[in-house]
């Protein structure tokens, strides 16, 4: 493996660490994601399912919608109220494993509390992340051949299509681990992003041609308020490299916050893994509603 794909391997190993079959688990080899929003990653099975989150769909507008990109048509679950319009708009990025149960889950979270969600497959040219057995493939073989100038023109893209079809110019974005930083990078990209959530996002990392930059590189130039949530027990995003972070903020004028949590490690906000820290992800939840809220978005 490469040198500069180590530091992404690292965030891949603990968001699957300890997914072992327990009492508290469920067993389901056959459980993969077959179309956007359903199903999981192999490489994340057995799915803890006593703890999953299930969001219902009633009166919500959810499911696949294709936008195309350059050519490329790029499938991205949607999820809004039914029959309204002039919604805030969040773009809501996902793991490495791609836009499985879990993320779509989230964003009828947001559909319901009035936001027009977007979640977009950003691996799709690459490859299907659902399809491997392990954390090591999905970095090897799709993760790492993702450009972050792909990702930005993508998102670019939904909130293009969102305005179009329901959303407002009021926008958000959230993303969890690997979504995490580009929610960094994306924030720093669109001087039209009010608000950002950043779920255990890597700060600090090896460069290379598909990833030149990384947060604490943007953060002096950073406008829009980052919210970041950070577990203290995280072994590989240690909390030197958030207070590297926190450093270069200060030097900018983002107005942008952290919240470690003393008794959380990486994938806290995870359900459906033993990673899952209930009391804290609940609070984390209400922590970027309340700063969407506060920064104008919702």
């Amino acid at each position: 493996m490469k040198v500069e794909d180590q530091s992404l391997l690292q965030d891949a190993q603990n968001q699957v660490n300890s997914l072992q079959p327990g009492p508290d688990q469920m067993n389901r080899r056959g459980f993969i994601q077959s179309t956007l929003g359903v199903g999981f990653a192999a490489a994340v099975l057995p799915v803890a399912a006593q703890t999953m989150v299930k969001t219902p769909a009633e009166g919500l507008l959810s499911g696949e919608v294709v936008i195309e990109v350059n050519g490329h048509k790029m499938p991205v679950y949607r999820a809004q109220p039914a029959g309204k319009s002039n919604l805030p708009v969040v773009l809501v990025v996902s793991e490495i494993f791609g836009v499985h149960e879990h993320i779509a889950d989230v964003a009828r979270r947001f559909a319901r509390q009035g936001y027009l969600a977007l979640a977009p497959d950003l691996f799709g040219r690459q490859g299907d992340p659902t399809k491997y057995g392990t954390a090591a493939e999905v970095i090897k073989e799709v993760i790492s051949k993702v450009p972050d100038a792909q990702v930005m023109a993508d998102l670019d893209a939904c909130v293009s299509w969102g305005r179009a079809n329901g959303g407002s110019d009021k926008l958000a974005i959230t993303g969890f681990c690997w979504g995490g930083r580009i929610t960094w990078l994306y924030a720093a990209h669109n001087p039209a992003i009010k608000a950002g959530v950043a779920w255990y996002g890597r700060l600090v990392g090896d460069k290379n041609a598909n990833n030149p930059t990384f947060p604490v590189d943007l953060a002096p130039k950073l406008s829009a308020p980052v919210l970041g949530l950070y577990g203290a027990k995280d072994a590989g995003i240690p909390l030197d490299s958030v207070e590297k972070m926190k450093a270069a903020l200060a030097q900018g004028k983002s107005k942008s916050e952290f919240v470690v949590y003393p008794n959380s490690g990486h994938a806290f906000h995870a359900d459906y893994r033993p990673s899952y820290v209930e009391a804290d992800a609940k609070d984390g939840w209400q922590r970027a509603l309340a700063w969407f809220k506060q920064h104008g978005v919702a």
